[in-house]
């Protein structure tokens, strides 16, 4: 059988991520039923759900670190479980994942971390991917002077900057983000947030965005989607999901934090609050 090779390019209305009848369970535990999901070219999907409700398990499921009980996951047409090892590889050079404690080797330096997947996948040379392992950092907003710095020497956000080169180091069409501004102050949350959206509109960029910081789905994300009772509840523009008739999305958007972020969202975008 001829090796498969992943094909670049999707129509805007063919999803990059198809989730069809997800099921995972851990024992007697059901955390996902007969799940679906969309992700198309482009956007920036925000997951949100209450505590327990499986964001980061159907990240790591989409992803290929988490084996579900049931269903199918398409990315890019294409079911991953049903490739061979190396044909897989292929697929999975194609998306980049950004872990929620950046998961960076405390061995290595930044340059190291990142030119790491490089010479692994991409063939390069050291010296060939240092060279890149250094743009990519600075393509995060990281200083020169970080690339030869131990995870240990850096701030929280410098950490999840250097984590966001090493997802781009291949550069990937798609972007997985897990809980991105968590452990991050107001200031260095909102400044990931613009470099998401900038970094979105510059290299063509599909995010998946697993996230609980409403400041972060207002600034970032075309759509949203909620997870409760096992499954997606609703997936659509923020407008619309923050209508839906639900007690856990109506406390979680009309609340106290959710009113604090719509009128911050309001005042950047020069709108009056509703």
């Amino acid at each position: 059988m001829p090796e498969m090779k992943p094909q670049k390019g999707h129509s805007p209305s063919t999803p990059v991520i198809q989730v069809r009848g997800l099921c995972n369970r851990f024992g007697d535990h059901v955390v996902h039923e007969n799940l679906e999901l969309d992700l198309f070219p482009g956007e920036i999907l925000g997951v949100v759900g209450g505590s327990g409700t499986g964001k980061s398990v159907l990240l790591r499921s989409i992803v290929g670190l988490n084996t579900p009980s049931d269903g199918h996951i398409q990315l890019f047409d294409v079911d991953l479980t049903e490739l061979s090892g190396t044909e897989r590889s292929l697929y999975e050079q194609r998306f980049g994942v950004l872990f929620q404690g950046g998961a960076l080797f405390t061995s290595l330096n930044l340059m190291q971390n990142v030119s790491l997947p490089l010479v692994e996948h991409a063939g390069l040379t050291r010296t060939e991917a240092e060279e890149l392992a250094r743009m990519k950092l600075a393509l995060t907003g990281l200083p020169a002077d970080a690339a030869l710095k131990y995870p240990a020497e850096l701030s929280g956000g410098m950490v999840k900057r250097a984590a966001l080169a090493r997802a781009l180091a291949l550069d990937p069409e798609v972007l997985f983000l897990d809980e991105p501004t968590a452990g991050l102050d107001p200031i260095g949350a909102a400044a990931f947030d613009e470099l998401i959206v900038t970094l979105r509109n510059a290299l063509g960029l599909t995010v998946f965005l697993v996230t609980h910081d409403l400041d972060t789905l207002y600034t970032t994300c075309d759509r949203v989607a909620v997870l409760s009772r096992k499954k997606v509840l609703v997936a659509d523009t923020l407008e619309n999901v923050a209508k839906t008739d639900d007690e856990w999305i109506q406390e979680y958007f009309h609340g106290p934090r959710g009113r604090a972020a719509i009128d911050a969202h309001n005042r950047l975008t020069r709108q009056e609050p509703v």
